[in-house]
């Protein structure tokens, strides 16, 4: 474990962003592990950790998501205070969240692709994982993983990243303030989020191929999908969101 990010030892650290307590690490394999394995072991709600390099971290399906040291922010949060009752929209509310504060350090809007990535002029810069922990029928936890391109992948042509020069724990400071607010709301989007997320919305009106051909018509409250398609308006819960025009 390194003791220093931007400077900041990890008590710093936590005080410059607002959290319980910070973990730092040089490499990890995923920052979702670490938090599981804190969790497991009592840690409180509040709990983040942080990486420079990620070996095996991932997406939503398990896709691995490229995170290599000192290219980005690789983070995940600890809150054991999720109500049962937003957990379905949860990614949908950080992204917009978060998105709308994000804006400060990139060139252009951050926009949103349902169900979970940031993109910036049509570019993929970040995403979003949330994975929940039951007992039971008893959430025990979730854990929130963000990942945001602070130097775009030479391995990635397509991807986008923050402005240069942005100072990484100025951004962990956004996401660590704006998921916990979001994770303390409870039910569906507000009517204002669902504006917020329509007005940056990448797909909105777009042709699609997943997760059905049709056209994209923005979401419902609860975060899902709508596509109008040949046989009339379909709604999607999960599933990966592909506009015929990025095929290939």
């Amino acid at each position: 474990m390194t003791e220093r990010f931007d400077g900041l030892d990890p008590v710093a650290l936590a005080h410059h962003v607002g959290a319980a307590r910070v973990e730092v690490f040089e490499t990890v394999g995923s920052t979702m592990d670490e938090v599981h394995r804190l969790a497991e072991a009592g840690a409180e709600s509040g709990t983040v950790v942080v990486a420079a390099r990620q070996v095996a971290g991932r997406g939503r399906f398990g896709r691995k998501w490229t995170s290599g040291s000192g290219r980005g922010l690789w983070t995940t949060i600890l809150n054991r205070r999720v109500d049962i009752s937003a957990l379905d929209a949860l990614s949908l509310r950080i992204g917009v969240a978060i998105a709308t504060k994000l804006d400060q350090f990139a060139d252009d809007c951050v926009m949103l692709k349902w169900p979970n990535d940031l993109y910036v002029r049509g570019r993929k810069l970040g995403g979003i994982l949330v994975e929940a922990r039951w007992r039971d029928a008893r959430l025990e936890w979730v854990a929130i993983g963000v990942g945001i391109n602070l130097a775009a992948p030479a391995d990635q042509p397509g991807a986008a990243a923050l402005r240069a020069g942005v100072m990484k724990s100025d951004v962990l400071k956004v996401v660590v303030e704006h998921v916990a607010r979001a994770c303390s709301a409870t039910g569906n989007l507000s009517p204002e989020e669902v504006r917020e997320f329509n007005a940056r919305d990448v797909a909105r009106g777009a042709r699609l191929i997943e997760p059905a051909a049709g056209l994209a018509r923005g979401i419902t409250p609860n975060g899902t999908l709508v596509v109008e398609t040949a046989s009339g308006r379909e709604l999607f819960r999960r599933g990966s969101l592909v506009i015929a025009s990025e095929e290939g």
